[in-house]
């Protein structure tokens, strides 16, 4: 990569609503070739670390070594998305929309099949285990007693279910959250090499819905961006692409999967072999905006056939989620990828 990040943003000719602010974005037309030449180590520079940083780092680490010892298996699951902030004091910011829901629910596969997860994850977006109850208020699950309370009876199967599953693997979970793109970004690149030392043991799993956008921080107003002014016009710039510093540098001996997400169908197959072409990564799930939740598409770089993940109307009735099919599918590749590499 070049030594110099993009200058030149991309066009946007609409008008449209911010958290409640009237935006005109203006960006200037850009070509693949100005889209590799990204600078990723300019992005780090330009942006600070994120509060707690430090000692995040320091629990990923001691994760990481401990499996090591232990010759354990290590996911690190990303999730929901993230923000770009319009000021440094931010009051206005851009949001990718994610809630969170394929990481949250593959986090429990992983663990159910034997691995340690980092969960790095948008704060207040969903969790492992506490997902089951969101839409509902815990007032409604808790009944009261003379001396105590209790969870209300038709609620007793499920809530110790989930109580049982949530003790047994806690102690192989751990969870960090972010807010921001750069937030997630300094802390994807720390995980991802304190995940070096576990070499092909390190599974990443990036599912999480990161800006294409940005406003570097030397071009942020410190304060909150004022109405009177008039209409807001934003000059944004593309964000690197971090999966090749990340194949290449961070974790270059991990099993690592990515995600695309199209609209068009005929499509699917053919972005996700770009995406393997141009990475050198190991597997893209491949997924439709209004499917997503019942059917996927694995491609991987070994030129096999792309494998379907289809769930039936059978087993969307019986509660089935497709992530416990993904998880399922991707430990059968980790198992391979292992073995070939310790005899490779």
């Amino acid at each position: 990569m070049p030594d110099s990040l993009q200058e030149t943003p991309t066009i946007l000719h609409n008008s449209s609503t911010l958290h409640g602010h009237q935006l005109e974005t203006s960006t200037a037309p850009y070509t693949e070739m100005a889209q590799d030449d990204l600078n990723w180590k300019t992005f780090f520079e330009e942006n600070s670390k994120p509060n707690h940083f430090d000692e995040n780092v320091k629990l990923i680490s001691e994760v990481c070594q401990q499996a090591a010892i232990k010759k354990l298996r290590v996911a690190l699951i990303t999730s929901g998305g993230t923000t770009v902030p319009l000021e440094k004091n931010t009051v206005r910011f851009i949001d990718n929309f994610s809630a969170g829901t394929r990481g949250s629910a593959s986090a429990e596969y992983f663990l159910e099949a034997g691995y340690q997860v980092i969960f790095l994850h948008r704060s207040k977006s969903l969790e492992p285990y506490s997902r089951h109850l969101v839409g509902r208020s815990i007032f409604d699950i808790i009944e009261i007693c003379p001396e105590n309370i209790i969870v209300g009876e038709k609620h007793q199967a499920e809530m110790r279910k989930l109580t049982e599953k949530y003790q047994r693997y806690k102690s192989s979970l751990l969870m960090i959250s972010f807010n921001s793109l750069s937030d997630y970004l300094w802390l994807l690149q720390a995980t991802a090499q304190k995940m070096q030392i576990l070499g092909p043991l390190a599974l990443l799993y990036l599912a999480a819905a990161v800006s294409d956008f940005y406003i570097p921080a030397s071009q942020m107003p410190c304060h909150k961006i004022q109405s009177s002014g008039g209409p807001l016009s934003l000059s944004l710039q593309l964000v690197p692409k971090m999966l090749a510093p990340l194949v290449t540098l961070w974790a270059p001996n991990a099993f690592i999967v990515s995600f695309k997400l199209e609209t068009n169908e005929a499509l699917l197959e053919t972005k996700a072999k770009e995406s393997l072409e141009k990475y050198h990564h190991h597997v893209v799930i491949g997924n439709l905006l209004h499917s997503r939740k019942v059917y996927v598409l694995l491609v991987d770089r070994n030129n096999s056939a792309p494998e379907e993940i289809r769930l039936s109307d059978s087993e969307l009735e019986s509660g089935i989620e497709i992530e416990s099919k993904i998880i399922e599918n991707l430990k059968i590749r980790h198992d391979n990828y292992y073995a070939n590499h310790k005899t490779g």
